[in-house]
């Protein structure tokens, strides 16, 4: 098979460009930076099981903890955690060794994997900011898991309250549910153009503006993610691939990997990752019944799940649901060696999705790897096998 570029439109998205602007600059941007200069705090966060809520009712400018965007050497991180830790917190470590992260006037996380833990031990110890916390996340969402997180989220607030000085308001988390859930509606309006045959928005560019959604203030992100949805409705933008794709798995940063494979011909129109669908999918519900640090933690606890969650049926049944709606010819499961949770996690989904008869390639990678390489030459054969199966 002849290496086909995936067919660009000529239309330029300059609301695209503010995205980039500022991943290109992460993590010392200009709007952090400028942030941080007016006296306020800026936290760093691990996980999404972390609520991103509670930090902003409390006047906080939460900020994702990601490492390199490219395969960078780890030599710090090496020698502070062992090689079979994942390179995801391993790359994380190094830039907050190297001094990359030292804004932060706080780090949450979340008790999720072995790798992350470990990571936040060794930066309490070794990095160290004014505050730190670590949130239990039970592996379950029945009720008494619900009540044990809910527990976990007030003893969050609580130690935020008393590491500030401040009371954090119903009416201040009231506020911060609707901006998230503003940027959560915003995010579904841009998969719901992904679902056309022709999407105006490609898979690495999609990746692109996630990214640049950890990195400002959610009010911002709104406001340009408005600007780029009405541009790309306005702009009557095409793209053509051969094929649809969905690309799942660990965490992934990198818009370069998607990219890789939409060069091949492909356009990725969905994705199942902590840092896309898993972390914007469900929005916060107030129905009344329950107080507004309730709601949140009963979202966070019961959102799209990841493959450390118990039963594991609910996200398989979520990737179904996916490939069915956005009509994928192929997933590709990229994990990062040594992720335990999903390399733990493939073959379970691996027998759901060739039940109905869905091509799967796994790939193990390192984290923000750009899919060169033999890595590229798998994903050609993978194509490859989708078409041979259409004939």
């Amino acid at each position: 098979m002849a290496t086909t570029n995936i067919a660009q439109d000529k239309v330029e998205l300059q609301a695209l460009e503010r995205f980039r602007e500022i991943n290109r600059a992460f993590p010392k941007t200009e709007e952090v930076l400028k942030y941080k200069s007016r006296g306020n705090k800026v936290f760093g966060w691990l996980c999404t099981y972390v609520p991103e809520e509670v930090l902003h009712a409390a006047g906080i400018l939460p900020v994702r903890i990601t490492g390199y965007n490219q395969e960078t050497e780890l030599n710090d991180g090496n020698a502070y955690m062992y090689i079979n830790n994942c390179s995801f917190t391993r790359s994380c470590l190094q830039m907050g060794l190297k001094g990359e992260y030292s804004y932060l006037d706080g780090i949450v996380g979340g008790s999720t994997c072995d790798g992350v833990r470990r990571l936040f031990d060794l930066w309490r110890h070794y990095i160290g900011t004014p505050f730190d916390h670590v949130i239990t996340v039970p592996r379950k969402m029945t009720e008494r898991a619900q009540e044990l997180y809910y527990q976990q989220v007030l003893e969050f607030k609580q130690h935020l309250e008393q590491h500030l000085g401040v009371r954090i308001s119903d009416e201040q988390l009231l506020h911060s549910i609707e901006v998230f859930n503003e940027s959560r509606r915003l995010l579904a309006r841009l998969y719901e153009m992904r679902k056309l045959d022709n999407p105006p928005v490609s898979g690495a560019e999609t990746l692109e503006i996630l990214d640049s959604s950890f990195r400002m203030s959610k009010e911002r992100f709104n406001e340009e993610l408005r600007r780029l949805l009405d541009e790309l409705d306005a702009s009557g933008r095409k793209l053509k691939g051969k094929w649809r794709l969905m690309v799942a798995g660990s965490v992934m940063n990198n818009p370069e990997f998607i990219k890789s494979i939409e060069e091949l011909g492909a356009l990725v129109v969905t994705d199942e990752l902590c840092t896309s669908t898993r972390y914007w999918s469900d929005p916060v519900v107030l129905d009344g019944s329950r107080t507004p640090l309730e709601a949140i933690s009963r979202r966070y606890l019961s959102n799209f799940p990841c493959a450390r969650m118990f039963p594991s049926e609910e996200r398989f049944n979520r990737i179904l649901g996916l490939a069915r709606d956005f009509r994928v010819d192929g997933v590709i499961s990229q994990i990062i060696r040594y992720c335990v949770p999903y390399a733990h996690d493939l073959p379970l989904l691996s027998e759901r999705l060739k039940a109905r008869d869905i091509p799967l390639l796994s790939l193990d990678v390192e984290y923000a790897t750009s899919g060169s390489g033999q890595i590229r030459t798998r994903v050609q054969a993978f194509l490859e096998m989708i078409e041979a199966k259409k004939s």
